[in-house]
């Protein structure tokens, strides 16, 4: 065991340096894509003026101050606007508060766009999971058809699914659309850009910064991998994909990602991911108080993990689909089987059960050579692997947005401090909820969709 612990952690230092490699690449990728003017690029592309952007923005009981920074990012996108269909998709069971803002944003706003589609989803439907993707799924026929009445082609219709509290960055849909005409079969992709967590940073509790930070690098390290990439969060893709596949599923936690499995079933294997470096800005997790907000991390972070719901799923249309190649199957299967397992296991084995064994051996054992050197070995390893965090550190102050006037400069040295609770985030907030998560779903005691609260300060 102790030899195995030795080797795991070279492993994942080898691992760590590895991936290092990957964000400097998509990090340097990313700051010459947003000095692009995308705009320019796209004129050089004739059909760019046909093609139509429809945004759905799925909310639940979020403030008006969420939904109006998410608006007043579009309005001001350099692409046209009167090529923009938006839809504000509420839920029935919240139309009482959410009325009066829809009215908010039909007044500010309405008049910008081609068309602000303001959908009410009905509550108690037969079969649905409560939750974004039964939102999305019925304000997508409704989005159908307003496109059918328009006359608009499917093809010419770019879809792009946002959390309520998605800002774009300027250039988004400029990138989007000139990227999308330019993919050989723009049909059969998605689209991913890169997620900051910007929008609260600097008043978020260290704990959510971290995470956030994570998940930013995470993504960014898998750009470069798109063989590995599954759509996350924010994403865009062809409508008429959408319209063939039916739209998003209604019956599942995690329909973010569950959209490119779906897509890649229905094309026998021929769909991919296609990685964008241009970011939008969420917020992060951050609620009324400091242990609400420690709350609603750890129930975001096991939503997230919740993902591994699509391993059963993939088995099982996988092993009826005879046209997709046997080599793609066994990759998804195999990065989704070892992401998930990784996730819920390697921060407690790193962290935690590294020296375990050294305070259970037997005086035969301890007496080993190998055994007796063990935690030096231990001990370069974990110091070697700080390389990964004084990266974080550094990539992490590049990514961030100007503070807030009323920020003390004491901040700054606190954002370079939060890094020391890394160990514990990782266990506390990586490994416990996804093995939450997994054994949930293992026992069958599956997880609705928690809306994760959403709070700024003034």
């Amino acid at each position: 065991m102790i030899i195995f612990i030795i080797i795991f952690d070279f492993y994942w230092l080898s691992r760590i340096l590895y991936l290092l490699v990957f964000l400097f690449i998509s990090f340097s990728r990313y700051k010459k894509s947003i000095k692009i003017d995308w705009l320019k690029k796209c004129e050089d592309v004739p059909e760019w003026k046909n093609m139509y952007h429809a945004i759905f923005l799925p909310t639940y009981k979020e403030d008006w101050d969420i939904v109006d920074g998410t608006f007043d990012s579009l309005i001001n996108s350099d692409y046209p606007l009167d090529k923009m269909i938006v839809v504000f998709a509420a839920e029935e069971r919240d139309k009482e508060d959410v009325e009066k803002i829809a009215e908010q944003v039909r007044e500010k706003y309405e008049k910008y766009f081609n068309k602000l589609i303001v959908t009410f989803h009905p509550d108690n439907i037969p079969g649905e999971v409560k939750g974004k993707g039964a939102n999305i799924h019925y304000a997508g026929k409704i989005v159908k058809n307003y496109v059918d009445e328009q006359n608009i082609p499917y093809q010419n219709v770019i879809v792009s699914s946002f959390d309520i509290d998605t800002c774009v960055h300027p250039q988004y849909f400029s990138y989007l659309t000139y990227h999308y005409l330019k993919h050989p079969n723009p049909t059969h992709a998605s689209f991913q850009p890169i997620p900051l967590f910007n929008n609260n940073i600097w008043d978020s509790p260290a704990f959510m910064r971290i995470a956030s930070f994570g998940t930013t690098f995470w993504l960014m390290t898998e750009q470069l991998r798109p063989e590995r990439l599954f759509t996350f969060s924010s994403h865009s893709m062809s409508f008429k994909a959408l319209v063939d596949v039916g739209f998003w599923q209604n019956d599942i936690v995690t329909e973010d990602s569950r959209i490119f499995l779906q897509c890649f079933l229905h094309y026998n294997g021929d769909y991919e991911v296609y990685p964008m470096y241009i970011p939008v800005s969420m917020d992060t997790v951050m609620g009324k108080s400091w242990w609400s907000s420690l709350e609603n991390l750890y129930k975001q972070q096991r939503r997230w993990a919740f993902g591994v719901e699509h391993f059963p799923y993939m088995l099982w249309h996988f092993r009826k689909n005879k046209k997709i190649p046997w080599g793609k199957k066994f990759r998804y299967v195999l990065n989704l089987t070892e992401g998930f397992y990784s996730w819920a296991t390697a921060p407690i084995m790193i962290f935690i059960l590294g020296r375990l064994p050294l305070m259970v051996a037997s005086p035969e054992v301890s007496s080993l050579v190998v055994v007796q050197n063990a935690p030096y070995i231990l001990q370069w390893l974990m110091t070697a692997a700080m390389i990964g965090l004084l990266v974080s550190a550094v990539l992490s102050f590049m990514l961030l947005p100007p503070p807030p006037k009323r920020t003390h400069k004491g901040k700054y040295f606190v954002m370079v401090l939060q890094w020391l609770l890394f160990p514990i985030s990782m266990i506390v907030f990586g490994s416990v909820p996804a093995i939450d998560a997994q054994t949930r779903m293992m026992t069958g005691k599956y997880l609705g969709f928690h809306v994760t609260e959403k709070a700024r300060k003034k």
